[in-house]
């Protein structure tokens, strides 16, 4: 159908849900969306399924639910497939994780155990604190990449699907930067020839992914589909793709924040984070390559946001530290403590603490509800490449090369509102407020 900007393909069928890595929060995802299709549940935090969006002036009165205003897929449509190094289905992932009670899992049992795992493509210089017996054993990357692309297949036909999205929800790999192999598409299917160890895992599912034209969201701070092969496959094959790492909790604290300290001029001399968590995310995150990956993303948002270079009197000499600590007996009840030294006028010193106890993977299954069902609504769209408007979801936004990502969770919102009027040729909404009413 012809939807005022761009033509959107209707959400016909179902949609398939790839889904590398089922730990904690792909089985709390999709124990979740059969939650809610079973009426045991609501879909709080998914601003697709509650969130509404304001159409024209505000004198008109014209406030749709997003899943109103832009064809989505139903939740009753979505079909779930997914990659591990274990063998646990996802009722087993859901129950081993603990994040959900028993006697919801117990009355989803019957779908959930219906999900099991395929085998999964694994390297141990990558994530080396787990290992697992469910993986791959191709003799090249390029074997393993084609069987990836097999299970694609596989999938799709196997459970009558019309499109499918895949969502990166694996382990943090260790920290490593883009490498030669990286530079194109050709420079990286010769790598994979030839086994480069600059070649991740979850770069291997990308490449799978965008080879199959399915889009691809990357939900950890890995480096995968920030390299230049991949972005030029994604626009090459018309296929969208947008990460990085889930913005869930003490990050998504920063953002709502730090904006909030610049817009009114107020100084920051230092922010001191620590967390403590218990599920595979800690325990991975003990190894420090993979914390250095997470730093990265996670030390990144102050910077972009307050902008020293520009307001060097008030941030210039910001000191900005980040702990994670593996603490098994808190699961995945995260707690985040942040100690925030501000300072305002002429000079005068101030303090915020914040201690978020907060449920690390039932803050991130709505993004990633939302991630697939926004991923494949561009598809539909015919949008490629780098999806910038669903920044907002993400620590770590990948944009157009050229551009610094924008941090400010506000202005990330207005963004993907913006954009779905836009595709559906409504006025974009500025707040410039030239007459009364407007």
């Amino acid at each position: 159908m012809s939807q005022g900007n761009v033509t959107i393909a209707p959400a016909d069928g179902r949609l398939g849900i790839l889904i590398p890595g089922m730990g904690a929060v792909a089985s709390t995802f999709i124990a979740g969306v059969e939650a809610v299709k079973h009426g045991l549940g609501a879909p709080i935090g998914s601003l697709t399924q509650l969130g509404t969006i304001r159409l024209g002036k505000r004198t008109e009165g014209r406030t749709p639910l997003i899943r109103e205003f832009v064809p989505l897929t139903p939740l009753e449509c979505l079909s779930f497939g997914t990659w591990d190094i274990f063998e646990d289905n996802a009722f087993e992932a859901a129950s081993r994780a603990s994040v959900l009670e028993a006697p919801l899992l117990e009355r989803l049992k019957a779908p959930l155990s219906a999900i099991k795992p395929m085998k999964a493509v694994f390297d141990h210089d990558y994530v080396r604190k787990i290992d697992g017996p469910n993986v791959k054993g191709g003799k090249t990357k390029m074997e393993n990449a084609e069987a990836l692309i097999e299970d694609i297949q596989d999938f799709k036909r196997n459970n009558q699907c019309n499109r499918l999205v895949m969502i990166w929800c694996g382990s943090t790999e260790v920290f490593h930067r883009p490498a030669p192999v990286h530079a194109s598409i050709q420079s990286f299917e010769e790598g994979l020839g030839k086994n480069d160890p600059d070649i991740a895992p979850s770069q291997i599912y990308a490449y799978a992914a965008l080879k199959s034209g399915v889009p691809f969201a990357n939900g950890a701070p890995n480096l995968t589909t920030d390299v230049p092969a991949m972005v030029q496959l994604a626009r090459q094959n018309g296929v969208p793709i947008c990460g990085k790492d889930f913005k869930t909790g003490q990050t998504y604290m920063k953002t709502l924040l730090a904006p909030g300290f610049k817009a009114r001029m107020l100084g920051v001399r230092g922010w001191f984070s620590t967390n403590i968590l218990g599920n595979r995310d800690g325990e991975v995150l003990e190894d420090p390559g993979s914390f250095k990956t997470k730093e990265e993303t996670k030390l990144s948002v102050l910077e972009q946001i307050l902008q020293p270079d520009l307001y060097p009197q008030l941030y210039k000499d910001l000191y900005h530290a980040v702990r994670i600590n593996y603490y098994p007996p808190r699961g995945d009840a995260k707690e985040g403590w942040d100690n925030i030294d501000i300072f305002g006028w002429l000079g005068y010193p101030m303090q915020i603490k914040i201690d978020f106890l907060c449920r690390d993977s039932i803050l991130a299954a709505p993004l990633v509800l939302d991630l697939v069902l926004f991923l494949d609504l561009a598809q539909r769209a015919g949008l490629k490449g780098i999806q910038e408007w669903l920044s907002f979801y993400f620590k770590g936004p990948m944009t157009a090369e050229g551009l610094y990502p924008e941090h400010d969770i506000f202005i990330q919102l207005m963004k993907l509102k913006n954009t779905l009027r836009w595709m559906q040729g409504e006025d974009l909404i500025t707040h410039l407020g030239l007459e009364y009413y407007d």
